[in-house]
């Protein structure tokens, strides 16, 4: 039941986000249009349901070669990579929009393990990788909200950022989507989606940790 009825939940609310959001969403188009390197969507291969490949969209926020320049799909602080529409964009989340095509296809559930790039999957240790997409991967979930601000954590001084995130960010992330699948629900994924959005109305908040007080301990450096 809990299967059939996220289904039913994701196709209703995409189908009427898409027709809503649509027109409201055409001054960010034409903006994209007119800038950067005049692409308005960007579409990247991610692993997802059953560990196979899918084609997620977003809003095209960097260079269109980015993935073979600097920290490759690594996203850091500041990265020149990023357009000057794509920056703000990002900080509201707004480039994740047109996700909700893959909700309504059903590649992607709005809750789920955030899909990833075969790289950054690939640091994943084994136990999660044979797992984690035994359920839809999602536009968001625990990982993404405790790893908001995952461009900070990479710029870091003194550190490799692919070094970092392979060796410290990759396992703690995939033992927060261990967590989410232990006690996946309804009522957990709805309380999710609502600290989704408040996250992003306020980034520095630690209500995540308050919210869910039995999730794998945070390591020092995610605090520091």
């Amino acid at each position: 039941m809990y299967t059939f009825f996220k289904r039913f939940f994701d196709v209703l609310v995409s189908g009427v986000a898409v027709v809503i959001l649509t027109p409201l969403l055409s001054p960010v188009m034409l903006a994209l249009r007119l800038t950067g390197e005049g692409e308005v969507f960007y579409k990247q291969k991610r692993i997802g349901y059953h560990n196979t490949t899918f084609g997620i969209w977003k809003f095209a926020t960097m260079l269109k070669d980015s993935p073979n320049l600097g920290t490759g799909s690594l996203t850091v602080r500041g990265d020149p990579r990023v357009t000057p529409v794509g920056r703000s964009l990002r900080a509201t989340k707004i480039n994740e929009v047109p996700q909700l095509i893959n909700v309504l296809t059903g590649d992607m559930s709005f809750v789920g393990p955030r899909p990833q790039v075969q790289v950054d999957y690939d640091g994943y240790p084994p136990h999660v990788r044979e797992r984690i997409y035994t359920v839809r991967p999602g536009v968001t979930g625990i990982g993404s909200i405790v790893f908001r601000d995952e461009e900070r954590l990479l710029s870091k001084p003194d550190i490799d950022p692919r070094a970092f995130y392979r060796d410290e960010i990759a396992p703690f992330k995939g033992e927060l989507e261990m967590w989410y699948l232990d006690h996946k629900s309804l009522w957990l994924d709805a309380r999710l989606m609502a600290l989704t959005v408040w996250v992003v109305l306020r980034p520095t908040s630690d209500i995540v940790y308050r919210t869910f007080t039995d999730l794998p301990a945070r390591p020092s450096w995610l605090s520091d």
